[in-house]
């Protein structure tokens, strides 16, 4: 089973404790239970320069889906970057769609300047929690930036 990753930032009011000590139990599920969740990360929002939305979204994030479904069960490949792999263009139905190959690359490439941005949001929200955030978050943040050339 995979899970789509949702923004901590709005989990926060829902949270009885301390997100520090709420990730390190999810992380030490992770550890112990033996055929963890892969995790996907999804921006149904993203947009163009010209500030259109890429993505039909609504109705046609099942053909998303379908692909993390597949990658789940081992029938889809994907391609490393910095920020985790992503799928390949031909394995995202775009049949029916006004999704021009232009626009599906968009969609794939990593926006490098957007996700150095996001660390800096991020080193603000795990600091949030002190000496309660695993330390394995905060090298997984390190090493992203790494990763991102920072």
């Amino acid at each position: 089973v995979g899970v789509i990753r949702r923004d901590p930032m709005a989990m926060l009011p829902f949270c009885g404790y301390n997100m520090g000590d709420y990730f390190g139990h999810w992380m030490a599920m992770g550890a112990r239970i033996a055929n963890p969740p892969k995790i996907f990360r999804v921006n149904w929002f993203r947009m163009s320069e010209n500030h259109n939305y890429l993505w039909p979204g609504f109705g046609e994030n099942l053909r998303a889906l379908r692909w993390v479904l597949s990658r789940v069960h081992g029938e889809a490949d994907a391609r490393e970057t910095e920020i985790g792999y992503l799928p390949y263009a031909k394995d995202i139905d775009t049949s029916g769609l006004n999704v021009t190959p232009e626009i599906i690359e968009e969609l794939l490439a990593v926006d490098r300047e957007g996700w150095q941005h996001a660390t800096e949001g991020q080193q603000e929200f795990f600091s949030q929690f002190g000496d309660r955030m695993p330390q394995a978050m905060w090298q997984e943040h390190t090493s992203l930036k790494h990763r991102l050339g920072m």
